[in-house]
């Protein structure tokens, strides 16, 4: 990912978080979801097309600290259920998700990309 485009994302991010926010926490969620999301589509290159559902997947890990490794979870009388992501975000990457043939993923990178 480039600068300018966790830049673009850290920027949305902060409009939807208060203002007690941990720049340094942000920035590793925000690799952390760019790292799982071109794992799980079998790119080599975050497209622009993508940065919105990085940027969620931060937002999601964000909200799940503390609960790493639970399933589920029951307090004051009521019961939360995780996922491993919400299956909006799959459906989003799945179009993005490139085959993979004889172990190798052919991926075209376009300027788009650069």
């Amino acid at each position: 990912m480039t600068e300018a485009q966790k830049t673009k994302i850290l920027a949305r991010l902060v409009k939807r978080l208060s203002e007690d926010w941990d720049a340094d926490l942000m920035s590793q969620l925000v690799d952390d979801a760019e790292d799982w999301v071109l794992a799980y589509t079998n790119r080599t290159v975050t497209t622009d097309s993508l940065l919105r559902t990085i940027g969620d997947l931060a937002i999601i890990s964000l909200n799940r600290l503390g609960t790493e490794g639970d399933s589920s979870r029951s307090e004051a009388g009521e019961s939360y259920t995780f996922d491993e992501a919400p299956a909006y975000i799959f459906k989003i990457l799945n179009k993005y998700r490139l085959a993979r043939a004889g172990g190798h993923a052919y991926e075209t990178v376009t300027d788009e990309d650069d």
